[in-house]
């Protein structure tokens, strides 16, 4: 078998999984129900947030907080302070792309 291959967690409680982590590239699962979040932080690389269920709510930086709904594309630069949450009743799911893979 050439490929690797990994499954995501399915559900509606809150789950922060590192699918893959590697050199090349930090690909995460997030799931979040209302009102559940990350702690506020600076991104350590270029990240490619993708919402697949819900309804993100998101502060970059000093801006205002916006709300971005499922089937949207978020790429956010190296360090841009981040504060992602789910504010709403339905399920938030996002996916999470670093790219390149931050130093660790």
């Amino acid at each position: 078998m050439i490929e690797k291959v990994f499954k995501l967690s399915e559900g509606n409680e809150k789950i922060i999984e590192k699918v893959v982590f590697d050199e090349n590239v930090h690909y995460l699962h997030m799931i979040f129900g209302k009102n559940e979040s990350l702690p506020e932080h600076f991104s350590n690389s270029n990240v490619y947030m993708t919402v697949i269920k819900g309804t993100l709510s998101i502060g970059l930086n000093e801006q205002e907080v916006r709300e971005y709904q499922k089937s949207t594309l978020l790429k956010i630069p190296f360090n841009t302070k981040m504060n992602v949450r789910n504010l709403h009743d339905d399920t938030l799911e996002l996916i999470i792309v670093k790219a390149p893979a931050p130093k660790i």
